[in-house]
């Protein structure tokens, strides 16, 4: 108990100082909310990368989707890593940059406000964003319960109270450069204990190959008739494999808490570092966090499972390790969940300050009372999301659960599409861009109250999500060819971006022949 206590205690020691000491860097808007444009590539790729993998992965996903396919999640790590950090690096993160500080956009709602001329626009993907983020940051803290009250015999919600103030403290300090420093100590942590991790299950079992042995061996006739599918290449059910790995991995795309690390960094080399460094991390991370939750059939069965849910497969794998495996996994646990809560309260709060309280509800708002105003708004975010987290908790509203679920797949099916064809489609028009945010909002919403009516391959919110995102990726560039074109100068002012010349190294680029 001793190590245990010690090591927390020093992570929640670092966490503080961190904030303390990136306040100097939260004096303005643009500090506060992009660190003044000027985080290099390894802290912008471990914030994108720690952002991404919350507790709900590692204890949530790890579980349900390992205890599903078996040893074949890991193509959805392996996935998040390629599309949803390689692919989005390369093709979102240049012209991403470049475009939000050509229009001095600071968060998602303002890029669509500014490229697309529409300030109904902006206000309404600022209410999306409000809407679907809550609950999302609420399921941050799902999975810590059972971890720490097998670790500690912490009560859960004393556990919660003490993530969110101290999260809102580093937060509030200093901003998106003390949650981007904070995103790197946070996501080392990770990377070793993930390893830890799985070096300690799979020595538990006798070792890599016992344990694939161990996989082929258990079957589950309610899921699979597939001898040995638990351990086989794409797993019982390769469909539903496919619309996980789409909506985890391309949903990143849209996601405002993503796309915004694209805002803050630093320069050409930093995003072509920033790229490698976070697929590399997702690999170690995700890839790391399926692969261990493919082996939770080897710890628990089928009656336990649908007794105590998905959420106790990865704590039971954890139960009778050593005391120092224990406590690197509550830290690891911590961080994810830290990392990702940090990063959502930060963009609710500028979002919902900078898009919808300024000009609209404040006319000439100051901006020492826009700082003060996101401050405030994200004590109030993290309020209202340990609140749901602890009626959930409590009372078990399965409701809230649901809610959680459809957040990821309504935020990216919404956004993902005229995000992506506002980078560079010119034609891309007012009309799509209003059809995909309220195809994908009220699709996913539909799903939650009305899911029993769906179709049943979309019943899954998980499926939905996957088919918004693909149905708005259609639908934008079709509705854009027979709506009104946007204004011409609108346009070509958003594009001039890319038009500028710049002088690099022959190293870089070389010179045409005379």
């Amino acid at each position: 108990m001793a190590i245990k206590l010690l090591i927390l205690l020093g992570f929640f020691a670092v966490m503080i100082c961190v904030g303390l000491y990136c306040r100097r860097h939260a004096t303005d808007v643009n500090g506060f909310v992009l660190g003044g444009r000027s985080v290099g590539p390894w802290l912008t790729a471990f914030a994108y990368g720690t952002s991404y993998f919350s507790a709900v992965i590692f204890v949530g996903y790890a579980g349900q989707f390992g205890w599903k396919f078996g040893i074949a999640s890991t193509w959805i790590g392996l996935g998040n890593a390629l599309i949803g950090s390689l692919l989005a690096w390369s093709i979102l993160g240049r012209r991403t940059r470049v475009m939000t500080q050509h229009l001095n956009s600071a968060t998602m709602p303002n890029f669509f406000g500014k490229r697309f001329d529409s300030h109904a626009l902006r206000v309404l993907a600022s209410a999306i964003i409000f809407i679907f983020l809550i609950p999302y940051t609420a399921s941050l803290y799902n999975g810590l319960s059972r971890l720490f009250e097998m670790a500690f015999g912490i009560d859960y919600t004393i556990c919660v109270i003490v993530m969110a103030i101290l999260t809102g403290f580093y937060v509030i300090a200093g901003g998106y450069m003390a949650t981007a420093m904070n995103d790197f100590i946070q996501g080392i942590i990770m990377l070793f204990g993930i390893v830890a991790v799985i070096a300690a299950v799979l020595n538990s079992q006798g070792g890599f190959i016992e344990a694939l042995n161990g996989l082929a061996a258990v079957s589950d006739p309610e899921t699979t008739t597939q001898i040995g599918a638990f351990n086989s290449f794409f797993g019982p059910d390769p469909f539903s494999l496919l619309c996980v790995v789409i909506l985890t991995s391309l949903g990143t795309w849209g996601l405002p808490q993503m796309v915004q690390k694209f805002y803050a960094i630093k320069s050409e080399t930093a995003i072509s570092k920033g790229t490698i460094i976070s697929t590399l991390f997702a690999v170690v991370v995700a890839g790391g966090c399926y692969f261990l939750g493919g082996f939770g059939r080897l710890f628990s069965t089928p009656e336990i499972v649908a007794e105590t849910g998905f959420d106790a497969i990865i704590p039971s794998m954890l139960e009778n390790m050593p005391t120092l495996i224990i406590a690197i996994v509550v830290v690891l646990v911590l961080s994810a969940s830290m990392s990702t809560l940090s990063s959502l309260v930060l963009t609710s709060s500028s979002t919902l300050t900078l898009d919808f309280i300024k000009g609209n509800i404040i006319k000439n708002m100051k901006e020492n009372t826009q700082l003060i105003t996101m401050r405030s708004l994200i004590v109030v975010f993290i309020g209202i999301s340990v609140i749901i987290a602890i009626v959930q908790y409590k009372s078990n509203i399965t409701f809230i659960a649901q809610l959680m679920g459809v957040s990821w797949g309504a935020l990216a099916g919404a956004f993902l599409a005229p995000f992506l064809y506002g980078l560079y489609m010119k034609r891309t028009s007012k009309a799509a861009v209003w059809t995909c945010f309220l195809f994908g909002s009220l699709l996913l919403t539909a799903n939650l109250l009305f899911r029993p009516y769906f179709p049943v391959v979309l019943q899954s919110p998980i499926n939905c999500g996957a088919f918004a995102m693909i149905v708005g990726l259609i639908i934008v560039p079709v509705i854009s060819l027979f709506t009104p074109a946007p204004k011409k100068e609108v346009v070509e002012d958003a594009f001039a971006a890319y038009e500028e010349t710049v002088t690099v190294k022959v190293k870089t680029s070389l010179k045409e022949s005379e």
